[in-house]
Formats: C-alpha cells, structure tokens, sequence
C-alpha cells in the first residue's frame, strides 16, 4: 500500500512544564531537538534549564508565549517551556504498514481519555515485546507529560503507530491482513484459549464507553480475560498489560 506522508509531528514528543524539561534535558539517553523559551519566563528552575541545554550544546530559541502555547497545547501548565524529542520509534502506521514484519502483534487504543491508563499500556506493551501501539490523533490523550510519567519514561523509546482515526486505523491494519480483535468481559473467547494469526491486533476501548461501534465491521472476533470471586472488569491498562504478556509468553514458548 502507498505510504501517507508523515505528519511533522510524527517523529518527536513535546514535553512542556519546567520540571519535565529539564529531567528531559539531564536525561543523556534522549535525543533533544527543539528548545523554545517565552521571553517573559524566568527564575531558578529555568536558569538550570538554560545551563542543561549549553551544556548539551543545544540552542534556545526566545519566542512569545503563544508561540510555546501552539507547541505545548496547554498554555495553564506549559509554564513558558517546550522541548522537542525525538521518538525513533514513533511513526505513522501506513509508514510502518510499507515495511511490515512477517509477524505483528499490536494494541489499538480506542477512545481512552485517562493520560496514565495510555503510558501504562505504553510500558506493558513495550515491555512485553509488541510490535507497536496505534496511538490515533483523535479520540485518544496525546503524549504529555502525565503520559509519559506513567510509562516511566518509556513512551519515548516505545513502538507508537500514528493515525488520524482509530477507524482510519483499523481500515488499514485489515487492509494490512490483520485480524483484529476487541476485548469486552461476555460472549467472548477466552484468551488463554484464542488461537491467534501471525499478524493480529487487539483494541483497548475507552474506561467508560468501551470499544466504539465504529469498528464493528474490523473486528474478526473478541477476547476476553476471565476472572474470579466477582470481579466483573479489569481497568484497561491492567488488562492491556495481561494480554500482552500472554502474548510475549506465547512467543518464548
């Protein structure tokens, strides 16, 4: 399939906040792009940002506040600062589609809206070995710093698949010859029972609407976790972190 061009913001995560960019900064495993300062900012925390970023020989650029604003979308808590980092492994997912792997597991996160329910699928995922996380513009909380708090720090260094949509998504994972999967609690196959193809995808639905009816017409089946003495659900980014360990087990084996 052909390619779409990648979005500019495809291969970098903005950090803003003064705390974060400069444990971002001090951090010499990352790969610092981008420094924008407003020039009404000042005080202690930013001058140790200002030496972290000469002693990186990185150059600060000064700029007005609705610029860093435009970056950091969240001008209450930007506090004047954004830093681009560069992601090697964030890509768009036709992009990753073009050179796919002869076998692809990977998570799709539909409708989620809590920042640390998405870093903490980040780091499962990652740790257990996916191949990539489909992370959609729309319908899903971008990577901010509460973000990337809850993966520790592993969504910069994480397999993350952009797309506009998650239906835009599933389009081309099925396209891709993917089965996708969704996970609900009921009329569902148990997943230490499932058979699963070398190329399958599981989307992760939003805490309290689930997965959006939008995708019915992708999904070739449903999975769930079972469970005991009456607990009915498991927060999505537990049962996330079970299936993709289930997954990496599968995979030792």
């Amino acid at each position: 399939m052909q390619s779409e061009t990648l979005h500019p913001r495809d291969r970098f995560i903005t950090v803003y906040g003064r705390k974060p960019v400069l444990e971002a900064l001090q951090d010499r495993s990352l790969d610092c792009n981008k420094l924008l300062l407003a020039r009404n900012a000042s005080g202690d925390t930013l001058n140790e940002i200002l030496a972290a970023a000469k002693a990186r020989g990185l150059k600060v650029q000064r700029v007005e506040p609705k610029a860093v604003t435009r970056l950091s979308r969240n001008g209450r808590q930007d506090q004047g600062v954004v830093l681009d980092i560069e992601a090697p492994r964030m890509q768009a997912l036709d992009a990753w589609l073009d050179d796919l792997p002869s076998k692809a597991r990977v998570f799709c996160l539909d409708g989620l809206t809590n920042p640390a329910n998405v870093g903490m699928i980040l780091r499962a995922a990652t740790g257990a070995g996916l191949e990539g996380v489909v992370l959609p513009r729309q319908g899903c909380p971008e990577i901010s710093p509460l973000v990337i708090k809850a993966s520790a720090g592993i969504a910069f260094r994480a397999p993350i698949l952009r797309a506009p949509t998650m239906v835009e998504a599933a389009k081309a994972l099925s396209h891709a010859g993917f089965t996708i999967y969704g996970l609900r609690a009921t009329q569902a196959v148990n997943l230490y029972e499932a058979e699963f193809p070398s190329k399958c995808a599981f989307v992760l639905g939003g805490e309290t609407l689930g997965l959006s009816a939008e995708l019915d017409p992708y999904l070739g089946g449903f999975i769930s976790i079972p469970l005991y003495n009456g607990v009915e659900s498991l927060n999505v980014a537990t049962a996330g972190a079970v299936v993709a360990f289930e997954l990496a087990r599968r995979q030792r084996s």
